[in-house]
């Protein structure tokens, strides 16, 4: 015995068809979207600070105060500084300026750390000696007792990387970065004329180790600078940044741009959050940041409505800088409605 198959009519093969198509058009469209509205909900806090010689540590120190489960990390923790020290341009406000950094340490020792260390591996400069003498912050470690630490240079370990946009498995991280309670990104606010910005994100690039990477870490940059970014933050997972805007950078950072006043300190526990608000801030869009949106999957939160700012509002604070030429001058280009939804669930 047997049966004979059975004809699907033309309406029930439509039928099927479109249920098909619905599939794949939720599980490519609407699937990714709904994941996107459910950015965690975090707190960004923007502090109004017009000048380097004002009392910083008690504004770093209260603004840090916000954040319960950082204060946890800090009692009795290990804290490593990072700040962006890139090279030295007279006149031209590359680098974290030193009291933001002297400030950072007090707030941090105040709440309670064990210790704090500033490390940094600069990419542009291989004489890291030189460029932490030049910048000024040679003095304040000295004044502070802080140990310093060349990334470039420290002792190193491969990792499994958790994203891994750049297609690589393993990433060699820094042992001064990896035995930390907390690592602290401390970027300039600026922009960046490959990345578009360079916050505390793009910031973390000092993390990885010269003497494994090369000069200007060239091997990551072939892997993609977005990726890159990405495939680092997700795989040491920092727990707070600062970003010191006081003096911005506009233009053709993060090397040639020109100084701004911008007159705010940034900080919060979710860096992708962080940067979100401070490119917001220099009037530029962050669903033009690419490696803003590889965070998303990862924890990070860009929707505004996602975001609760403390302290001063974003609107009294915006200013609007100039793009970074040609690579990235579209950042400043508002997106549709629809391009907002479907990238951050708006």
């Amino acid at each position: 015995m047997y049966s004979k198959s059975k004809k699907i009519s033309r309406r029930d093969f439509l039928k099927i068809s479109g249920i098909g198509l619905a599939g794949v058009f939720f599980g490519s469209t609407i699937a990714p979207w709904i994941r996107r509205i459910q950015q965690p909900i975090t707190n960004v806090t923007i502090l109004r600070e017009d000048s380097y010689q004002n009392n910083l540590e008690d504004s770093l120190r209260r603004g840090i105060a916000q954040y319960p489960n950082i204060l946890k990390k800090i009692q009795g923790g290990r804290v490593v500084l990072k700040p962006n020290l890139v090279d030295h341009y007279p006149n031209r406000p590359l680098n974290t300026h030193p009291a933001m950094l002297a400030a950072t340490i007090a707030a941090f020792r105040q709440l309670g750390a064990q210790e704090v260390i500033v490390a940094e591996g600069p990419g542009h400069n291989r004489d890291t000696e030189m460029i932490v003498e030049q910048s000024g912050v040679a003095q304040i470690l000295k004044d502070e007792r802080v140990r310093f630490v060349d990334l470039n240079l420290d002792d190193c370990t491969p990792v499994d990387l958790v994203s891994r946009y750049t297609q690589l498995s393993r990433i060699f991280f820094p042992h001064t970065v990896l035995g930390a309670d907390l690592v602290v990104s401390m970027p300039k606010l600026k922009t960046h004329h490959w990345a578009g910005v360079t916050l505390s994100l793009k910031n973390l690039f000092g993390i990885i180790p010269g003497i494994k990477y090369g000069w200007p870490k060239n091997f990551l940059h072939w892997h993609g600078i977005s990726q890159s970014i990405a495939d680092i933050a997700t795989t040491i997972a920092p727990g707070f940044a600062i970003v010191d805007g006081i003096v911005g950078m506009e233009g053709d950072g993060p090397l040639h741009g020109s100084g701004v006043d911008s007159n705010v300190v940034i900080m919060g526990d979710n860096l992708t959050a962080v940067d979100a608000t401070a490119v917001r801030l220099m009037g530029f869009h962050p669903e033009r940041i690419q490696h803003l949106l590889l965070m998303m999957p990862y924890g990070g939160t860009i929707n505004e409505m996602r975001i609760k700012q403390i302290g001063e509002s974003l609107a009294s604070s915006q200013i609007f800088f100039q793009p970074p030429p040609i690579i990235m001058a579209n950042i400043n280009q508002a997106p549709s409605f629809w391009h907002k939804a479907l990238v951050s669930g708006w």
